[in-house]
């Protein structure tokens, strides 16, 4: 099984820290973002993993070669212009496709850098190639600013966000449930076909597109599951209590 790791944003909310570093070598108690990251995968025995890289990308590039890419095959995508995550992944798609036909039946992770959790992605995985969906995404029921909404089939039917938290519709639903996304997927190789989008778009915005039109997009629930936003200063702190392989693992 393969991954991408979603590496290259400027980490401007954790500033002065992305000042003279990429984000995805932030220290938390001790071990980068990335090679956490990395630990994770790992640990679900994966062990191919295209990274995106933009700001400070050579920095991660030595990181990689001083680590011995961490004893996984890793590739770096990357990016002069940020692509944000849909452009992002789909510049990747190679990466995802050289194996034909194998690689258009097998699903790979996409994971944020900048998260730390300890969901299960063997079951993960598991549901969404059970459900034969196109792509399923983590989500739990906590606060968030940008809701992901989805039926009671776990199907994204719409999102809701802004100052105002107005509800935006691709799929009537007679109940919806607003969920918050925890920055991993899993999805199906068949979706690199249906990306029309071009240049720097959200892959949310290719999700709801597709949900539109009757895609399975489905939600994984991750209630039970630890998770943290480590993009927030304040968030480092309380995060470092779980970055311990015991724990995440």
């Amino acid at each position: 099984m393969k991954a991408m790791v979603l590496a290259a944003g400027l980490g401007t909310r954790l500033r002065p820290l992305t000042d003279n570093r990429p984000k995805a070598l932030v220290d938390v108690a001790g071990r980068t973002m990335l090679e956490i990251t990395l630990a994770r995968l790992r640990a679900f025995d994966i062990r191919e993993v295209i990274i995106n890289v933009h700001h400070f990308a050579d920095m991660i590039l030595e990181y990689l070669k001083v680590n011995e890419n961490f004893d996984m095959h890793i590739e770096v995508s990357r990016e002069e212009v940020l692509l944000d995550t849909g452009g992002g992944l789909k510049k990747a798609a190679y990466f995802f496709l050289e194996d034909p036909p194998i690689s258009f039946e097998r699903p790979f992770i996409l994971h944020n850098v900048d998260v730390v959790s300890t969901i299960d992605l063997r079951r993960m995985v598991q549901f969404h190639t059970e459900n034969q969906a196109l792509a399923t995404l983590a989500v739990q029921d906590r606060e968030t600013s940008r809701y992901l909404l989805f039926d009671e089939q776990l199907q994204l039917c719409g999102r809701r966000s802004g100052h105002a938290q107005k509800n935006e519709f691709v799929r009537s639903s007679q109940r919806v449930q607003p969920l918050a996304f925890s920055g991993i997927h899993v999805i199906s190789p068949r979706l690199f076909a249906m990306m029309n989008e071009e240049g720097i778009f959200s892959i949310i915005t290719s999700y709801l597109r597709l949900a539109a039109s009757g895609e399975k997009i489905l939600a994984f629930r991750a209630d039970e599951y630890y998770w943290c936003d480590l993009g927030r200063p304040d968030n480092l702190i309380q995060a470092a209590q779980h970055v311990k392989p015991k724990v995440l693992l």
